[in-house]
């Protein structure tokens, strides 16, 4: 270590891999907690399949569109409430508690769901479901965070949005289990209960986060977990930096009057946090994801394949590589840093959705068959592969690394919310503007958000790999902004944590 900086390389994978036999403590701590990422996912794929049979059973919902944009809707709401008040939960009760609670709003409301007698009962379990998924978005990236080795936590918070991904690829493998079975959606909805449970049990037995412990005075559970996750060579150290850390802000706590929103963001190193950790939050949505992932069984067509099954399959296709790309990010967060991973993600996605427009331009005016429909399932394919790994999975690992331990949770709870808020806006303006502009021009819309977002990673997103938490708030502190990129003062005199800001 120098300067606070640890070197995360290549090794840091395969030091992330080795803890399986060298500390399956902390790998327990991580998958526990990345549970919550699976049912994050899980709840976001499985409606799609759901809904089909839901129309079926419930004629309302068959013959009324709003009806099942409420189904889908609702949970997107419950999701913003959730991860809004998930911060001050965080903060107030600890971040184990904050995933407890969570589980039960989930299980919860996926029994009501598999039980629902009518529209109504139906929309109201999805409400508590979205509460769940909300409150879990940034509880559980956090909790792993603050309960990880530094030189893999990088690796490990990608862990949980493999989950998300991996709950996705799940919740499409059950939909297509329990298409022929009795009661088909109630299966598929009910059996989110399965896993929420499974998490609660874990989560029972495992301890809080030791940077929640020591700002709330309780060093010596704190000091216990440290000892369990860090090598005997490094505890003490990360014991003096953490305790001196918590010291310094709990004196700035008595200094002044209790958190408020306004001199939050008075704050330095909060404002500069919050800057990078809700744009990219907000970018995640506005790159459009979730419209290339809706849009899939239209490009499909485009091929030439219209089958409902063959859409199903796709969805599988779709899902799994997301859950590839999540494995690559695992790999490569730690090995090249998050703001690399970001802009490769981003450049990439901009070559895909550029051949999806020029695919969609091309559809009005030729035959759908033949290379251009073929060459819609190269882009379709292409974005996910460059999104997943970059701008699927960094945003989450930022915001659990990035915000002072003070504010943590409600500045996390607070990108969270800025996330699921942009996905409402997404998910409600895409038909619409389809419909006015038509689908060519609205994913050149896409293209043009895509560069902003590249020109929003260069200035207001500092690389955070290999430093330790405490040395990331000092990090904001130092920096002042330029128009290309976060500089080192010129008294830091820490070389080797500038190259980490180097494009």
């Amino acid at each position: 270590m120098e300067g606070g900086v640890i070197e995360a390389d290549v090794s840091a994978f395969r030091e992330c891999l080795s803890l399986s036999w060298k500390n399956p403590y902390v790998l327990r701590l991580a998958f526990s907690a990345g549970i919550g990422g699976l049912l994050f996912g899980y709840d976001t794929g499985v409606i799609s399949g759901a809904l089909l049979y839901i129309r079926d059973d419930f004629k309302a919902v068959d013959t009324q569109t709003w009806l099942q944009e409420a189904i889908v809707s609702m949970a997107l709401a419950g999701a913003i409430i959730g991860a809004a008040v998930g911060g001050w939960i965080n903060d107030r009760f600890g971040r184990k508690k904050a995933i407890l609670i969570a589980d039960s709003l989930f299980f919860i409301g996926s029994a009501v769901m598999a039980a629902a007698t009518n529209p109504s009962i139906l929309i109201v379990g999805r409400v508590f479901v979205g509460l769940g998924v909300g409150m879990a978005s940034m509880a559980s990236p956090l909790y792993i965070s603050e309960a990880s080795p530094t030189r893999v936590r990088g690796a490990l918070v990608s862990l949980n949005g493999f989950l998300i991904t991996g709950g996705q690829f799940l919740s499409y493998l059950i939909n297509l289990a329990f298409t022929n079975a009795p009661g088909t959606w109630r299966w598929m909805l009910g059996v989110a209960t399965v896993p929420a449970l499974l998490q609660i049990v874990l989560m029972s037995m495992l301890p809080e986060s030791p940077r929640w412990l020591f700002r709330k005075g309780r060093e010596d559970e704190g000091k216990a977990i440290l000892r369990k996750i860090y090598p005997p060579q490094e505890v003490e150290s990360e014991i003096n930096t953490l305790k001196e850390s918590v010291e310094l802000e709990i004196k700035e706590a008595e200094a002044s009057d209790k958190v408020s929103i306004v001199k939050m963001l008075k704050t330095k190193t909060v404002r500069r946090g919050l800057y990078a950790g809700m744009g990219l939050q907000i970018f995640q949505q506005f790159v459009g994801i979730n419209t290339v992932m809706y849009y899939s069984p239209t490009i499909v067509q485009l091929a030439g394949f219209a089958s409902n099954r063959t859409a199903l399959l796709l969805s599988l296709v779709t899902a799994g590589l997301n859950a590839f790309g999540s494995i690559l990010s695992i790999y490569f967060i730690d090995k090249t840093g998050r703001k690399k991973l970001l802009l490769f993600s981003l450049f990439g996605v901009v070559v895909s959705v550029v051949v999806l427009t020029v695919v969609f331009h091309q559809s009005t005016t030729h035959s759908p068959m033949g290379k251009f429909g073929w060459l819609a399932i190269i882009g379709l394919a292409l974005y996910i592969i460059f999104f997943s790994p970059g701008m699927g999975t960094v945003p989450w690992v930022v915001n659990s690394e990035i915000y002072p331990l003070r504010y943590r949770g409600i500045c996390g709870g607070m990108a969270s919310t800025s996330n699921w808020v942009s996905n409402l806006i997404v998910a409600q303006s895409f038909l619409s503007l389809t419909q006015a502009i038509g689908t060519s021009w609205t994913f050149m819309i896409f293209i043009f958000i895509t560069v902003a977002a590249i020109i929003f990673v260069i200035i207001f997103v500092p690389e955070t790999k290999g430093l330790p938490m405490e040395e990331v708030e000092k990090m904001l502190e130092r920096r002042s902004l330029n128009f290309k990129f976060w500089k080192t003062s010129s008294d830091s005199g820490e070389v080797q944590t500038q190259k980490t800001q180097s494009i």
